[in-house]
């Protein structure tokens, strides 16, 4: 009656109009070799949080859930708690994990565009408004800044098989959109992970997946379902890790399901997307 449900993980959802707002978030490229990145002393590092990308917009006492493709969506219960109980209107972005928001930047407060000025003045708008309310449904997520510490970060994320970092220049603008190449915001990911469509559903709980080549949908093989996660539905958009793609085949080498994206369109489950051995390649 209040306009949220239960999840399939049993928690409570705001169920979200699916209506198309004039909001984007700021999209990073990925680069080969963080190397560059971990010297320059004009980009901050920053764990790459395996989830879903989610914008909260806080007006009065409605708090909308919007996802990278700008259109409003459903959200855990508890963020939408801890939205309210933080302080006047605001408009922040991050990534939810399970029903925890890992927020790195905002983009509005109490009316005021904060877009246009640098990221390490964000920041500390962000740390303000986080800790003027006590709650426990957003987290700020680390944000480093020197090439020692940086390196030290990294090589311990490396180690905990974290799923990459983040670089985030310290003083550009939020910037809507993804370009085209460059940018002050980028990503280099310790695992590999691809957005494929399900495009049949075999024996014992797996599911064929493919991807688009040339106005083509081809295979990219398969992969097993966990027994504690509910069966896609064929056309559902599917998130993969794998070690690699196998250039023969297209196939993903050691896939594992990571489950559905509702945030994803199925044009953009393109084979160009998939990282191949590069022996392989080469050959």
């Amino acid at each position: 009656a209040k306009g949220y449900t239960s999840g399939e993980d049993g928690m409570a959802y705001s169920e979200g109009s699916r209506k198309v707002t004039d909001i984007r978030p700021q999209l990073l490229n990925p680069v080969d070799d963080p190397e560059p990145l971990l010297k320059d002393n004009g980009f901050y590092l920053q764990p790459k949080h395996d989830g879903k990308r989610l914008l909260i917009h806080k007006m009065g006492d409605d708090v909308t859930g919007i996802n990278r493709r700008g259109i409003e969506c459903g959200f855990p219960e508890s963020i939408r708690v801890a939205a309210m109980a933080l302080p006047g209107g605001f408009l922040i972005d991050g990534e939810a994990v399970g029903d925890m928001l890992h927020v790195f930047d905002i983009l509005e407060i109490e009316g005021s565009n904060l877009r246009q000025i640098p990221y390490r003045d964000r920041l500390v708008k962000l740390l303000n408004l986080l800790a003027s309310g006590q709650q426990t449904g957003i987290q700020w997520v680390a944000t480093i800044s020197g090439q020692s510490p940086k390196r030290r970060v990294y090589e311990q994320l490396r180690k905990d098989n974290a799923e990459g970092v983040v670089f985030k220049q310290i003083g550009a603008p939020y910037s809507p959109g993804r370009p085209n190449s460059g940018g002050s915001q980028f990503k280099y990911k310790f695992v590999e992970t691809a957005s494929v469509i399900v495009n049949a559903i075999n024996a014992k709980r797996s599911v064929a997946i493919a991807v688009w080549d040339n106005g083509r949908l081809v295979s990219a093989g398969n992969v097993t379902i966990p027994a504690d996660q509910p069966l896609p539905q064929v056309g559902d958009i599917a998130e993969v890790r794998y070690l690699y793609a196998m250039a023969a085949s297209g196939s993903l080498f050691q896939p594992v399901y990571l489950g559905t994206r509702d945030d994803i369109l199925a044009s953009e489950c393109t084979r160009d997307q998939l990282k191949f051995r590069r022996e392989e390649v080469a050959a």
